[in-house]
């Protein structure tokens, strides 16, 4: 490879994205379209995935579901009143520690999750559309592991 290719093959890898720059477009479309799909439940896609963890993990403080939720704990707050407002949590005194309270989903809640189960995962399906199911899983394993690593 003379010089003059090198430096052109080196200045085509720059103008690439960057995988954080992709890893953000695909959250920011993944987000927008979850909301589309939210919006007859009145739920954005931020209390969606808040709901989610609560179904994997009931009975979290704020704090906790604040992180596992990727949002601030005053976001998270506000998240909570409106989400217990509109009867899909409900928040209970903590058996070990009074002074906290731990956030539980409703069956209303779990309602909601069950409704938008079906079109949550046909996003899903759609986002990886163009990749075979080996492929998937490598994409699925791939992303865990870059998350694994920053964490």
């Amino acid at each position: 490879m003379t010089e003059a290719a090198a430096q052109r093959a080196g200045r085509d890898a720059e103008a690439a994205p960057s995988l954080l720059y992709l890893v953000k477009r695909t959250e920011q479309a993944v987000r927008a379209r979850l909301d589309e799909v939210l919006k007859p439940a009145g739920v954005t896609a931020l209390q969606y995935t808040a709901l989610t963890v609560l179904e994997r993990h009931d009975g979290l403080t704020a704090a906790q579901l604040a992180r596992d939720s990727f949002v601030t704990a005053q976001s998270m707050a506000d998240m909570v009143r409106t989400l217990e407002a509109r009867g899909h949590v409900v928040r209970s005194p903590n058996p070990v520690n009074r002074r906290e309270l731990l956030i539980a989903l409703t069956e209303l809640g779990h309602r909601l999750l069950d409704d938008y189960r079906r079109p949550v995962r046909e996003l899903e399906r759609r986002m990886t559309g163009g990749l075979s199911a080996p492929e998937v899983d490598q994409l699925r394993a791939a992303l865990d592991s870059a998350w694994r690593q920053l964490n």
